[in-house]
C-alpha cells in the first residue's frame, strides 16, 4: 500500500501536502480502499472558512458516505472540479489527480501535530 512519506496524515485518513501556507488535501489510499468504488463527491465552497475538524466535503462510495475534515483552520482557496465530474479519481489516484481541496493554513501548528507516514502506517497496521 502506498503511503507518501512526503505528505502528513490525519488519524480520520485525510493527507496533507504543504506548500506555503496552502495545503492539498486528499483521503489516503487505504480510505479509498475501505470505501471501495467513490461514486460521489461533495466539494465545499471556495472562500469558506474553516476550523480543524470540520467535515470540509462528502465522499459517497457504494458502500458509505464519508465526512472529509479540515485537518487545519483556514479558508478553503480551491477545489477540484475533477473529482465532482470523474469520483473514480479518488480511487485511481488518490495521491494525484484524486485531491479534494486546497486550504489556507492559520496555523502550522495544525499540521506539525499531523502524523508523519511512518506514524500513519502504524496507525492502520
Amino acid at each position: 500500500m502506498s503511503i507518501p512519506a512526503e505528505l502528513r496524515y490525519n488519524p480520520s485518513h485525510e493527507w496533507v501536502l504543504l506548500e506555503g501556507d496552502i495545503a492539498t488535501v486528499g483521503i489516503s489510499h487505504h480510505a479509498q480502499e475501505e470505501l471501495t468504488d467513490v461514486v460521489f463527491v461533495e466539494l465545499p465552497e471556495v472562500g469558506k472558512a474553516v476550523d480543524k475538524g470540520d467535515p470540509t466535503a462528502v465522499v459517497e462510495s457504494v458502500k458509505a458516505a464519508s465526512d472529509i475534515y479540515a485537518p487545519a483552520g483556514g479558508e478553503i482557496v480551491e477545489v477540484n472540479p475533477d473529482v465532482e465530474a470523474d469520483p473514480s479519481l479518488i480511487n485511481t489516484d488518490p495521491y494525484g489527480k484524486g485531491w479534494i481541496f486546497k486550504i489556507q493554513i492559520k496555523s502550522m501548528a495544525d499540521i506539525d501535530e499531523m502524523l508523519t507516514a511512518e506514524a500513519y502506517a502504524e496507525h492502520i497496521s
